[in-house]
């Protein structure tokens, strides 16, 4: 049997654990563009939950429909009513149940924004003001999806790699 040499090892130590973390970065964006999404609602969600029931979620839909460029016409209106009603209805009476139907809710809308071809993190990421700057660090907006106030890296920052002369 050959032995590895020592740059081979090292380079196929640096591309295992480069990879590693490419997984985990993007699992982390993922899962924390959902959570914080998750926390405005809620936040949301209780600075409105004395005002009429429809009133309050046709606010949130409408605002939210407008940070994302999105409009009335979009096919998955209904399922954001639906999450957002199941946000002011676990904020005004947080129960087990209460959780149990924004679950379902939640699920639902992921799936829907999924088959759009953009998901409800990528979303959350790319159209929100309240984006958290490294998440274009590792996913940027491809052109024309992102917002248009916010200067999108070229790729990930894995990509960006040495100087050329390094080579």
């Amino acid at each position: 049997m050959t032995m590895q040499h020592l740059h081979a090892e090292a380079k196929a130590a640096a591309d295992e654990a480069i990879a590693a973390m490419k997984a985990a970065s993007l699992a982390a964006r993922t899962a924390h563009a959902r959570a914080e999404l998750m926390r405005h609602m809620l936040l949301t969600a209780g600075k409105l939950k004395e005002r009429p029931r429809d009133a309050a979620i046709r606010q949130v839909v409408d605002e939210w429909l407008a940070a994302w460029a999105l409009d009335r016409s979009f096919a998955h209106v209904g399922d954001m009513e639906a999450a957002t009603g199941a946000f002011f209805d676990y904020v005004r009476t947080p129960s087990d149940a209460a959780d149990r139907v924004l679950r379902e809710a939640w699920a639902t809308l992921e799936r829907v924004f999924a088959a759009t071809g953009i998901s409800l993190a990528d979303r959350m990421a790319w159209r929100s003001s309240c984006a958290h700057g490294w998440w274009s660090e590792l996913r940027p907006a491809p052109p024309g999806e992102g917002r248009a106030d916010t200067a999108w890296p070229a790729g990930p920052f894995w990509e960006k790699g040495c100087a050329p002369h390094c080579l």
